[in-house]
């Protein structure tokens, strides 16, 4: 296979590897990539990812009604509506359902209460095996620590810059 015209599909990791003409290698390697990556739909992805984030807001607000009606106030009925959507995302991981619907919606299921919560409680799951102080407890956090820092650096930064601009009375 020395040839300069590489076609699609004739070629493999092993042709790449053994080929000692860079241009060809390069032409072999960019046709291998081609043939190995998976083929997806933006418009299917985006449809999946739709549905079912239209889902999970669609609970979360069926909680918040179902919570107001049974006399919660506003506030009341939204925050037991993030308990119960947290809870739901932790057991879904737990169960091993969530990543399955993640795999299926994609971005649907980084709505925000219910992936962050899938965040936290996948690492859990996944070092159980290692103990509870070195398996969950050093990596509970592993996806979420630096959401959670960053979120606390940024609104000490705003509240910086909300402060100084109260000062000079801009705000």
């Amino acid at each position: 296979m020395n040839d300069k015209n590489v076609k699609a599909g004739d070629v493999s990791a092993q042709d790449v590897i053994i080929e000692h003409d860079q241009d060809t290698k390069g032409q072999k390697y960019n046709e291998y990539v081609k043939k190995m990556t998976p083929k997806h739909s933006w418009f299917l992805n985006m449809l999946k990812a739709f549905l079912i984030g239209g889902i999970i807001c669609t609970i979360g607000q069926g909680f918040n009604n179902l919570y107001k009606h049974w006399g919660a106030t506003e506030d009341l009925a939204a925050s037991y509506t993030t308990l119960s959507l947290v809870f739901l995302a932790v057991l879904l991981t737990g169960l091993n359902i969530y990543p399955k619907l993640a795999k299926f919606g994609g971005a649907g299921t980084v709505v925000p209460i219910t992936g962050f919560a899938n965040s936290v409680a996948a690492p859990a799951v996944e070092f159980k095996k290692e103990g509870h102080v070195f398996g969950i407890g050093c990596k509970i956090f592993t996806i979420a620590g630096p959401v959670i820092l960053y979120g606390i650096f940024s609104s000490w930064i705003l509240g910086i810059i909300y402060y100084i601009l109260m000062e000079f009375g801009v705000v």
